[in-house]
């Protein structure tokens, strides 16, 4: 039990794949500016994240490695993940379709999103259990909710802010993106210290 609080406290705060291993970005920045748009784009990713290792982790262990065709990984997990981002696409346009609207663009590139497919690797680079690799999903979507949720927070902050004119824009949100991933630096060692595996 000691071992999932660890590898979920861990994805959320030290590995975080937004803030410490800069992941998932292009949503990041994209999404952020609205909180409902950041809070729905989170959840979604968090959906696909859980479904994408349910559905590769086995795909890898039962199917690749005993035929020699790991070397397929990439290939099959980005088709995993592009299949359950049309999914989870056609259930926001059929019932929340106003979700769906202000997603936009943002929505298909989950399939894109560096994060997703990155949680699905490191899974099985870090041999992990399957049990293991959905709390490892489950927190590396929770980080990437709280980044987006935090960074939306600091991104309302900017619109009213006296800013000079050649830090306006993407320049001053690159600098508070930097900022908010500093904030992280914090928690190295914490967990490990107060849940000793």
């Amino acid at each position: 039990m000691t071992k999932f609080i660890v590898i979920l406290l861990s994805a959320v705060f030290i590995n975080n794949y937004v803030l410490s291993r800069f992941l998932g970005i292009c949503p990041f920045l994209g999404v952020s500016k609205k909180l409902d748009s950041a809070t729905g784009m989170s959840l979604a990713v968090i959906f696909v994240m859980l479904m994408a290792t349910a559905a590769t982790w086995p795909i890898q262990y039962y199917l690749l490695n005993p035929n020699d065709l790991g070397y397929l990984q990439t290939i099959v997990f980005i088709l995993v993940i592009a299949a359950l981002v049309q999914l989870v696409e056609i259930v926001l346009k059929r019932y929340v379709p106003s979700l769906h609207k202000s997603l936009g663009v943002y929505l298909p590139l989950i399939t894109t999103n560096c994060a997703v497919l990155g949680v699905t690797i490191l899974n099985i680079d870090e041999n992990y259990t399957f049990l293991e690799a959905m709390v490892n999903s489950l927190g590396s979507g929770l980080g990437f909710f709280l980044a987006m949720v935090m960074f939306s927070g600091v991104r309302s902050k900017i619109e009213g802010a006296d800013i000079p004119e050649s830090f306006k824009g993407l320049p001053v949100t690159l600098i508070a993106a930097s900022i908010t991933s500093l904030s992280f630096l914090g928690f190295g060692g914490v967990v490990e210290n107060m849940f000793p595996v």
